[in-house]
This record gives structure tokens, sequence and C-alpha cells, in this order.
């Protein structure tokens, strides 16, 4: 049940609210000034505050201003008899979800209050989901190589540059281009990922820069390509040295002009992406071979970042086995499972050639197959050498 707190230093006001909120079956609170309100906020868990402006003490206002210094996450439905334009914009600046004249009119307040509440919730809610989501990101490690790789990710993330990202499969190329993604100022606009390797590449055009109806046997419909899909967010193209030599071309000349044409089109398109690119190839070398455009090579590696192979930073194997249990024990439902020091080095003596994606396969294993706690004998049996 909704808990609200009602501040007013008129009774009858305070009364009527009561009563009203009451019969809709919500929990209700008063103060009969701004700082009988603070008290009963720094004690009670308070859903919404409806809250009058003129009062002696500490005013409306300043109850709302000090909530806001204390980081109280709590929605404000402000009511006055002396509003004004000015007042509820001031208000609205300050916070508050809306702004009520007195005398209030019975049916707008339970409208609002229900609205408030709803749009607190859904607030809460997507916080937490994206808590979720950046825990779910975390990169893992205290290593002086992964050190570097999050304190690279720091400096770049901010700006506008393109970067190009190496590492081995399995090293976390694609989780640190999101962490750049997410540290943006474009982390509210989608990341879109293409997978440039499991794409055949008389698709690949298509996909990236989409297509016009009919214009090939198959194009039944007109197509939203990747680019206008992250406009004005970011473009990550992973595993870009499996990409063609012709659509190499097309993404070369859409980082130039910031503009693309669908294939079987002849509109162009403005397109705001910033593009990260990812690939496990020595791209240096797929030049050499006239395999990869050098141009592009240039466009896209304004800045490296090279993820190292787990076998160059062992010392993170604890962390990371930790990490891993605590996440199937989450997803399976269950309590984390424990690992005593003996199976850590263990695991710390392979050499991991599928690097982080190879141990967290292993670990599920472990913990299916396991008894209470894993043991250096598990590790021996259930773990391919």
């Amino acid at each position: 049940m909704p808990k609200i707190l009602v501040v007013d230093d008129e009774k009858s006001i305070r009364d009527a609210l009561n009563d009203i909120l009451t019969e809709e079956k919500y929990e209700v609170l008063t103060a009969e000034d701004g700082e009988d309100g603070w008290n009963k906020l720094e004690s009670e868990k308070i859903d919404l505050v409806l809250c009058d402006i003129k009062m002696p003490k500490m005013d409306g206002m300043e109850l709302l201003n000090k909530v806001s210094e204390e980081g109280l996450d709590v929605p404000f439905v402000m009511i006055s008899a002396h509003g004004t334009i000015d007042t509820a914009v001031d208000a609205t600046k300050k916070g508050a979800y809306d702004f009520i004249q007195k005398p209030p009119d019975l049916n707008r307040i339970l409208l609002t209050v229900r609205n408030a509440l709803e749009s607190s919730q859904l607030s809460t809610e997507t916080k937490v989901l994206r808590k979720k989501v950046s825990k779910g990101l975390e990169i893992i490690g205290e290593s002086t190589a992964i050190k570097e790789v999050k304190e690279t990710i720091e400096k770049v993330a901010p700006t506008e540059a393109r970067v190009l990202i190496n590492g081995e499969n399995g090293t976390g190329k694609e989780l640190v281009a999101r962490w750049l993604h997410e540290k943006s100022n474009r982390s509210k606009a989608p990341i879109v990922e293409v997978n440039c390797a499991a794409i055949p590449s008389e698709l690949i055009e298509s996909e990236l820069f989409g297509h016009e109806k009919g214009s090939f046997t198959s194009a039944h419909k007109q197509r939203i390509g990747k680019f206008e899909q992250a406009h004005g967010g970011t473009l990550f193209l992973d595993e870009i040295g499996d990409m063609s030599l012709s659509a190499q071309a097309k993404v070369l000349r859409a980082l130039q002009d910031k503009k693309i044409t669908r294939v079987g089109g002849d509109k162009t398109i403005n397109v705001d992406v910033r593009v990260l690119a990812a690939t496990n190839k020595n791209l240096k070398n797929e030049i050499e071979n006239g395999n990869f455009r050098e141009d592009l090579y240039h466009r896209l590696s304004v800045m490296v970042i090279s993820v190292p192979p787990l076998r160059e930073r062992k010392e993170d194997i604890r962390l990371l086995t930790d990490h891993f249990l605590e996440q199937v024990a989450s997803e399976y439902g269950t309590a984390k499972k424990l690992i005593d020091d003996a199976a850590i080095s263990q695991l710390e003596k392979y050499d991991w050639t599928g690097n982080i994606r190879e141990l967290r396969n292993v670990i599920e294993r472990l913990v299916i197959m396991s008894q209470d706690k894993i043991t250096q004998n598990d590790v021996k049996k259930y773990v391919e050498a």
C-alpha cells in the first residue's frame, strides 16, 4: 500500500485529503509544516508527498529543496492558494512532479496521485534495470593490463573518437564496446551491433545501409539498416576484419560524409553515429595481404584498445571465478557455490585459449557437476586441459 505524506498548515485541507486518500486505500500521514514533514520523511518510507507552499517554520519550496539536497527520491505534488505560472514553473524546475491550485479539485488530486505513483514506480524499475544491466556489463579484474583498459575507457568514452578494439575471441571486446557507449554522451541512445563475420558478404551492405523494396529478388519491403537504427547513438562493428572490400568502401564513405544511401535507392540520408569496431585479426597484416583497406583502418583506429587474453592476466581468475559463481547462482536461483583455494590455483594453471568465455562455461559446468564445494579434484576432472 503506497504511503502518502500530506504537508499543510491548514487542518481542514489535511483532513479532507486524508479522508479522500484513505478511502482510496492509500496509507496517509500528515504534517502541519515543513519541519514536521521533514521529520516524517526522515523516519518513514514515503512514496509521495502532497505539499503546501506557504507554511510557517519551513515552507514547501524549502522542504522540496532539502529533500533534493539530501538525495531522497520521493515525488512531490505542490499545492497552493497563491500559485502563479512562475511558481509552478519554479516548483517543477526544482523537481516537483506537478502543481495544483487551492482549493484542490479532488478528482484532479486522485488522478495526479495515481500518475505520480505510477511514474515513480516506473522510474524506480528503470533504475533497478539499469543497475542490473550495468552490473552484468562490469569489467572484472585488477591486473595491470585490465586496469589500463579501464583507464582508457574512462578517458575515451566521453569523446566522439572512433575506437578499434583488438583482442582474441572470448576476451570481452563486446564488453569494452558497451562500456564505451554506457560512459559516453550517447548512452541514452541505442548501441547497435553488427557481427560482420556472421552476415554473408552479399547481404552485409543491406544490413548496414538498408534497402528499398524491389532492389533485389528477396527485397519484398523497405529495410532500415544498422546505420539508421544507430542514429544518435553508437554503431558497433564486431569482427570488422571479415567485412568484404566493397562494404568497407561504403563504410569509409559513410564515415567521411556522415551520409548513407540504401541499396537500390537514390536518396541520401544523414546519419549521426559513433562507430566502434572490433577484430580478432591483425588488420595491418590484412592490409598487406589486400584484405582490408588501409584508409578505413586509419579512419577506425583513432584510438586503439587492446584487450589482453586471460593467460596474460591470470591474477584476475579468482575475481572472475567469484563473479561467475554469483552470476550462475542468480541464473539458476540457487545459493552461490563455494570454491576452495586449491581449486582456484588449479584454474590458474590453464592457458584458457577460449579466454573469459571459456572460463565462464567451465564455472557453470563445475557448479552443475560438483558437490557442496568446488575442489581441486573437480577442476581436474571437469576442465579440459
